[in-house]
């Protein structure tokens, strides 16, 4: 009986994950255990390059634990559980709708339940669509798609290399790039979101990278009444993305 090469999303092996490649399928990264020998990596390596997939190097351990039983033989992947599209379909779709532009971008958000949480508040208040790093991010993961209860199928995710090269791209379409941080001096709810926007949600640790926060053009905070001084990500999300649903409805 062949073994079977992908659980939950993982597939493990030389030959499967280089197969993948070659098909076309999208991946969300490759692992590759530190000191596999060359020959047997070198041609996933490649490939991944071409199609502009991460390889991450880590200990062996780090496989063992990932595809659990299975004959890694070093190298594992994970496969997109959706698909995801360019960045300049992304931008395109306000324009079919004849709307005003409405993005989310995540900096480094790395919990696929706040990513799926994010997503499903995303297409109930009319984004367009998500943009998010390849590198330390999470991307679109069967946890995901189950956190997002379904809204993953219906908000387009694009994955981009470099996300201040983005933004810059973005501001050149014309879109403002507001981003989310606690030590912000405009509070939410006096700013006016009455333009073409991208919202940007930082790390659930670190917030907003300095890069990233210097190419905003304006910060905001939420008021906080408690003794915290910070929301969960996806919570900070959900409140922003309705304030401007709130905004736009004209509320």
């Amino acid at each position: 009986m062949a073994e079977d090469h992908n659980i939950e999303g993982l597939i493990a092996g030389k030959h499967p994950v280089l197969e993948a490649l070659r098909s076309g399928r999208e991946l969300n990264k490759i692992w590759i255990a530190e000191g596999a020998q060359k020959n047997a990596t070198s041609s996933i390596i490649g490939e991944a390059k071409k199609h502009g997939v991460i390889v991450q190097m880590v200990d062996k351990r780090k496989l063992d634990q990932l595809a659990p039983g299975l004959n890694h033989q070093g190298i594992v992947a994970q496969a997109a559980a959706a698909h995801y599209v360019e960045l300049d379909e992304l931008l395109a779709i306000p324009g079919a709708k004849a709307e005003t532009p409405f993005f989310l971008i995540l900096d480094e958000i790395e919990d696929p339940h706040n990513l799926g949480s994010i997503l499903r508040t995303a297409e109930c208040t009319g984004v367009h669509g998500v943009i998010i790093p390849k590198r330390r991010s999470v991307g679109l993961t069967a946890t995901v798609l189950k956190t997002s209860a379904g809204a993953a199928e219906h908000v387009p995710v694009a994955r981009v290399t470099n996300l201040a090269q983005t933004i810059d791209y973005m501001k050149e379409q014309g879109i403002w790039i507001a981003g989310a941080d606690v030590a912000a001096n405009a509070d939410v709810y006096a700013q006016s979101f009455d333009m073409p926007l991208a919202l940007v949600i930082g790390n659930e640790a670190k917030g907003i990278g300095r890069l990233i926060k210097d190419k905003c053009d304006f910060l905001v905070k939420l008021p906080m009444a408690g003794r915290l001084n910070s929301l969960n990500a996806s919570v900070a999300a959900g409140v922003l993305m309705y304030e401007v649903l709130r905004q736009r409805r004209g509320l």
